[in-house]
């Protein structure tokens, strides 16, 4: 009897009405985990089990040579895609109207991280001053948050059409632009050219598909024009970049200085064959001939352990991501779910097109990552926050909640 006793009182106790209350949410048919994309989240899962499997096979070598642990960046990389799917699950269980509330929030965390990073916080790393480091051998970049910063803010104001408005007026177009300058020069001060580009594309593209008239199209093609040959004839770019490019357009002229990492990448995809050389089995990735081969390049590793075969299925899986993206997009309830859903697209596709074209010598090296496969937290984080905003345009609105 007391046994009996003691667990009714367990039953009945207010943390375990809690666990009940919060499994019936998870549970119900109304819920977030019940109304997800069961497609983008397996998608997203196989990408990242992909990339982890690249990560361990790219690194191990070289933590075996250094006495270091073989399993560092492994484990490092496990434990960045269970805090993000933590950051995924809140995300994608807020009501679209909540995102809206969030967005100038979000703006301007990401606006202070970015300041942040050009004072003695800021750490410099391949030229760029992009990472805040806190600590435990842990990095953050402000910079990825950005573009989620930009695509936020960019929505709402674009989304806030007044009665009688069939299209964003012409404050509402200003305003987005001088909202996303700010981020934008904060990037280009440290320099990320790379970023930069991205949040550009991020901007003309959810302009063009809120409805604005074509002038305000024709005018930032204009001004993206000027501002092109403004860099071209000032001598803006750094010195790194410079050279960055001049190796894209001649990759003959120092292959052994700037244009290394392109022609070891290329070298690396094309010896891989169509089945590659299998995982952990490379000389060439052992060797770590291919400079940044766990990020920037994790591509040529996946080219060349995996062959054309695995390239193909990474290339299929980030074309299904984007798929479910524009699909959530078209079927959004309202021109803010809308432009979240298609700014996420234009990110990830702008990313991974750059980043696979440097690997395969048709873009110049950047510094982007390939969503959801090169190891870094910042990125991991950003990936998947981006797919919780998409969990939480695609469930449908509850109009008599309160």
């Amino acid at each position: 009897m007391s046994w009996v006793s003691s667990q009714s009182r367990r039953r009945s106790s207010p943390a375990w009405a809690a666990v009940r209350r919060a499994a019936a949410r998870v549970a119900g048919r109304d819920s977030a985990l019940r109304q997800a994309d069961w497609l983008l989240l397996c998608t997203v899962l196989a990408l990242t089990l992909l990339g982890t499997l690249m990560i361990w096979s790219a690194t191990q070598p070289m933590l075996l040579q250094q006495g270091a642990n073989p399993h560092g960046f492994l484990m490092k990389q496990l434990l960045n895609i269970a805090l993000g799917l933590i950051l995924m699950l809140v995300v994608g269980s807020l009501d679209p109207r909540q995102l809206r509330l969030f967005a100038p929030i979000v703006y301007g965390l990401s606006c202070l991280g970015l300041l942040a990073v050009l004072t003695p916080l800021g750490s410099i790393v391949n030229g760029a001053r992009s990472w805040i480091s806190i600590g435990a051998g842990f990095q953050v970049e402000p910079s990825e948050f950005a573009k989620l910063s930009v695509i936020v803010i960019s929505a709402m104001l674009l989304s806030g059409l007044r009665p009688g408005e069939k299209r964003p007026g012409s404050k509402a177009v200003g305003l987005t632009l001088g909202m996303a300058a700010v981020p934008i020069l904060l990037v280009a001060a440290e320099p990320d050219l790379g970023v930069m580009i991205v949040l550009v594309l991020l901007v003309v593209g959810l302009i063009a598909l809120s409805g604005v008239r074509l002038r305000w199209l024709a005018g930032m093609v204009a001004v993206s024009a000027l501002a092109i040959t403004a860099v071209a004839k000032l001598h803006l770019l750094k010195a790194y970049q410079l050279s960055r490019l001049t190796s894209f357009i001649n990759p003959s002229a120092d292959p052994r200085g700037t244009g290394y990492s392109a022609a070891q990448a290329k070298i690396a995809i094309g010896s891989g064959g169509l089945h590659g050389t299998g995982l952990f089995h490379s000389p060439m990735i052992a060797g770590s001939f291919v400079p940044e081969q766990h990020t920037d390049f994790i591509f040529a590793v996946v080219g060349n352990e995996l062959g054309f075969t695995g390239s193909l299925i990474v290339i299929g899986l980030l074309a299904l991501l984007l798929v479910c993206a524009l699909r959530i997009s078209a079927r959004a309830e309202d021109q803010f779910g809308m432009l979240v859903a298609a700014g996420i697209a234009i990110w990830f596709a702008v990313q991974a097109f750059v980043n696979i074209g440097m690997t395969v010598g048709i873009m110049p090296v950047t510094g982007l990552p390939l969503p959801f496969v090169s190891y870094g937290g910042s990125a991991m984080f950003a990936d998947m926050i981006a797919v919780g905003l998409l969990q939480s345009v695609r469930r449908p609105r509850n109009v008599f909640a309160s």
